[in-house]
């Protein structure tokens, strides 16, 4: 079995590994389930992953630019792939070849794996990347092999030109499953043929924590005492209300959306410890040797640190000042009380985990459906708080302190259902060939 996957565009070698963890946490899943359910599958991908991922999952990266390369000739590529594919469709031979086409057709199964990025989100990444996109899922199909879209969130979308397209190609894939249930109204409302769609959950969901991190030592990082409760805080620029999600040296105005609530937060559980860390990391390309540094988020607790220190509580805030790999930051989730996360990812890091989250909204950039998708997946659509209104986060994740007990009742039932979910997404793959 010879399978082909790509999907989200990244810049760098190994940003999809080292930057937003969150990818992370579905990439590594995924992969071990594809090679589970295909046992000897060979697997090829436009994803920029590392050497040591490659070696260690048995996977091989392809130059990004055979998808999408951020270059100004990337759309009419793709439209002469398309046509070739069109005419090979009708009967004709193929004259001339790229080298994507190439290894769709050594492919057996052909992975769209966008993400959130299929749709109109798309273009906030590159120019016509969205139709880019379009043409390369199109010229699969009509060459003729199994395509289909996992794991995704598509949407929104915008009326125009793309739309019919975009219908063509997803009523012609073989199977579509969304990591969410929200994604399917907004298809729906948008005319899409849904028969090939299936509402599953994240592959995410199933990324294990690292295992031999002592629990002696996380309780020393976290400064746990007996009579503390340790809150984990994630923060990233998406949730900030004013300016855009990259905005460097924000005004200290600019956290009011943040700080008024957890102040009375803190205020109203004075057993409460607050603990903020960043859930993004980033790296130097082409730096050797290679290390893990900061990424944007960090900027923003450190900010956040500073003015609850400012304002008299620094000794009910602490921050995670070291570079955490994913394994390690969701073991590190793993021992929080509670959870307070602006990164989607960094929720579902708690969530697994059957720690009671409460998820702050976007309130910048893109519409980001699959916030209120994946929490409703966990069953905690209640405790998704919109950052335009502090009084909904002060009153979400009160909520959320004094129930503690019961909401992890719940997801000791739900958790284990969402796993399933995500597996199932595999086992569709498995059916096209039966």
């Amino acid at each position: 079995m010879n399978i082909f996957i790509f999907g989200q565009s990244t810049v760098h070698w190994g940003r999809i590994e080292f930057g937003n963890i969150g990818n992370y946490y579905i990439v590594e899943p995924a992969i071990r389930m594809l090679h589970s359910t295909f046992p000897d599958s060979k697997i090829k991908t436009t994803l920029q992953l590392s050497e040591r991922f490659c070696i260690d999952e048995n996977v091989e990266v392809v130059p990004m630019e055979w998808y999408y390369g951020f270059n100004e000739n990337d759309l009419s590529i793709a439209q002469k792939e398309y046509q070739r594919a069109l005419e090979y469709h009708n009967g004709n031979p193929l004259s001339e070849t790229t080298s994507f086409m190439d290894a769709v057709m050594e492919a057996d199964l052909i992975i769209d794996f966008s993400g959130d990025i299929w749709g109109d989100n798309a273009d906030f990444l590159g120019k016509n990347r969205f139709l880019v996109g379009l043409y390369k899922d199109r010229t699969a199909q009509l060459l003729g092999k199994k395509t289909v879209m996992m794991a995704g969130s598509p949407g929104p979308f915008s009326q125009g030109k793309n739309l019919d397209f975009a219908k063509e190609v997803f009523e012609n894939f073989d199977l579509v499953t969304n990591r969410e249930s929200f994604s399917r109204k907004i298809l729906e409302d948008n005319g899409f043929n849904l028969s090939k769609l299936k509402d599953l959950s994240c592959p995410s969901f199933l990324f294990e924590p690292k295992k031999n991190l002592k629990i002696a030592e996380i309780h020393s990082l976290l400064n746990r005492e007996k009579l503390n409760l340790v809150v984990g805080v994630i923060l990233c620029g998406w949730n900030f209300p004013t300016q855009t999600f990259d905005t460097s040296k924000r005004k200290d105005s600019d956290y009011d959306f943040i700080v008024n609530p957890l102040i009375k937060f803190l205020n109203e559980n004075q057993e409460v410890k607050l603990c903020l860390m960043s859930h993004s990391n980033g790296f130097i390309p082409n730096e050797k040797p290679f290390r893990l540094i900061h990424g944007r988020d960090y900027e923003n607790i450190k900010q956040l640190e500073e003015i609850l220190s400012q304002k008299g509580y620094s000794n009910r805030i602490f921050t995670l000042d070291e570079v955490y790999d994913p394994w390690t930051t969701k073991a590190i989730i793993g021992n929080f009380d509670m959870l307070i996360s602006g990164r989607i990812h960094g929720a579902v890091a708690g969530l697994s985990q059957k720690i009671p989250t409460v998820i702050i909204e976007y309130g910048n950039g893109p519409d980001a459906h699959k916030l209120k998708g994946f929490a409703e997946e966990a069953a905690m659509l209640d405790y998704v708080a919109d950052p335009n209104k502090s009084e909904d986060i002060y009153e979400k994740i009160q909520d959320c302190i004094q129930h503690l007990k019961l909401i992890k009742e719940k997801l000791d039932q739900q958790i284990p259902i969402v796993e399933e979910k995500s597996k199932q997404n595999f086992k569709l793959l498995k059916h096209l060939f039966e």
